[in-house]
């Protein structure tokens, strides 16, 4: 539809004049806040469970929240449920051998066997995938082909999968999976990543069709999953990997076209170029943006000055999306391309995306409310070093992996701080090291954990730096 130069002129004002306010917006909310929003959303669904299967990846989504959730809070509950969902399923995957969305648990398996190293966790997980290696079921990705599940062919298949492949190499120090991941991902993002637009269709399904305004068909939430994948992905991907800044380059070129079509609300729409036929608040999609866009900006891969309003802005509309008894509303459910819905719809999936925003924005107000130490840890070994002791000289400090944004186990000595890490060959890694006094809790896990560090004889000494 053509606009007239008036209205083009009148849109451009609105558009700087929304820009100069969201600059000029509040700092970020107190870590503190951000933690009891996140446990009161948590708390809401573990009281109202789903009738989902436990290995199902709606679940799986929520399981990844509970996750970045009981990486920050000093409240067992939500470790507890993490490893009581692990034993009920037998630490299995979905009942789908290649289908991704049966794989997306083992994210959280493998997250889970990295704090407490139980072999149980991650056995069946890695038997699969070494018969996925060994017998793929490569074909085409055109989405009306028979067996085409059985490949990453919907986007929504990046987040499920992949993930979990790049956790099981980080923490088995078998590059395979990792390799495996890497190669498909890209399989999947030549087929279904628009050039253009810097966007991804759903599936080949949707490569003609069109919306109500003539423009292409973009998800919302579609696209969440895959700048959420993106995300989940670099968390793992080596920094020293051939492959990474290529996973760099659509991670930036996503969040630009992102960006521009954030609403002056602070959601996303279900229709990313037609908001106009979907104008429903929508907090899947928006949480998953947010989770994306405030790790890149925590990085330092996107320009805080002009990323950083946006995320404040999406966090004050999930904030608001949180009803006093914690159940968050606004959710599309289930489906495969923009829908009108009930406005008081709820899902688990989401409340997996609110607790992973909620993690980077936590992160985002402790640097705020004190700049951290720099640890640097760098191995000069061509192999993986998993279970790696690091000495650093700082006292009373609470330690923070800079990728993960996971607060770590550590150990108060007389020469300072220990703690543990896994480094892939030659990798260099950052911890944050925050005051103590600015964290409002010691994850459960971390504290459970940290009387179990091993000593190493002569543990890896690091420079710090702000």
């Amino acid at each position: 539809m053509k606009t007239c130069g008036l209205t083009s002129l009148a849109s451009l004002l609105a558009g700087v004049f929304l820009l100069a306010s969201a600059q000029a917006a509040a700092p970020a909310p107190a870590p503190a806040a951000v933690l009891a929003l996140m446990e009161k959303a948590a708390d809401w669904q573990l009281a109202h469970p789903t009738t989902y299967p436990k290995d199902d990846w709606t679940e799986a989504v929520g399981d990844a929240g509970f996750m970045a959730l009981a990486d920050i809070s000093g409240k067992p509950a939500y470790l507890d449920a993490m490893l009581a969902m692990g034993r009920a399923n037998r630490w299995r995957l979905g009942p789908s051998l290649y289908h991704a969305d049966d794989q997306a648990v083992g994210q959280t398996y493998a997250e889970l066997y990295q704090q407490l190293r139980d072999p149980a966790m991650i056995a069946p997980m890695r038997a699969q995938f070494d018969g996925i290696i060994e017998e793929p079921r490569d074909g085409t990705l055109d989405f009306l082909q028979p067996g085409v599940l059985m490949r990453w062919s919907w986007c929504d298949s990046l987040f499920m999968g992949p993930p979990a492949w790049a956790r099981l190499s980080a923490v088995t120090g078998d590059p395979r999976y990792l390799e495996f991941a890497i190669a498909h991902w890209w399989r999947t993002s030549d087929y279904l990543y628009d050039k253009e637009e810097h966007l991804f269709y759903r599936d080949s399904r949707y490569f003609k069709q069109r919306e109500a305004n003539g423009k292409k068909v973009f998800w919302g939430r579609g696209n969440g999953w895959v700048l959420g994948a993106l995300v989940r992905m670099l968390q793992y991907v080596p920094a020293n990997h051939p492959s990474r800044e290529r996973f760099v380059q659509q991670y930036r070129e996503m969040a630009q076209r992102l960006l521009e079509l954030q609403q002056a609300d602070g959601f996303w729409r279900a229709s990313l170029l037609d908001p106009a036929s979907y104008p429903m608040q929508e907090t899947s999609g928006t949480g998953l943006y947010t989770y994306a866009l405030a790790w890149g900006v925590n990085q330092g891969l996107l320009p805080r000055e002009r990323y950083e309003p946006a995320v404040k802005r999406a966090w004050q509309a999930l904030a608001a999306s949180v009803k006093a008894d914690g159940k968050l509303i606004h959710v599309q459910p289930i489906g495969a391309d923009p829908r009108s819905f009930d406005p008081e719809s709820t899902d688990i999936f989401a409340v997996g995306s609110l607790l992973m925003a909620g993690s980077e924005m936590y992160r985002m107000g402790l640097e705020e409310a004190a700049t951290p130490q720099v640890a640097t840890v760098f191995s000069a070994s061509p192999f993986y070093r998993l279970q790696e002791s690091v000495g650093t000289s700082a006292r009373d400090v609470v330690v923070m992996d800079a990728l993960t944004s996971r607060v770590l186990p550590s150990q108060a000595g007389a020469g300072g701080t220990l703690f543990q890490t896994d480094l892939a060959p030659n990798e260099t890694r950052r911890f944050l090291l925050f005051p103590r006094a600015v964290v409002p809790a010691v994850p459960v896990g971390a504290a459970r954990a940290s009387t179990t560090i091993a000593r190493a004889a002569a543990p890896l000494q690091v420079q710090l730096s702000r």
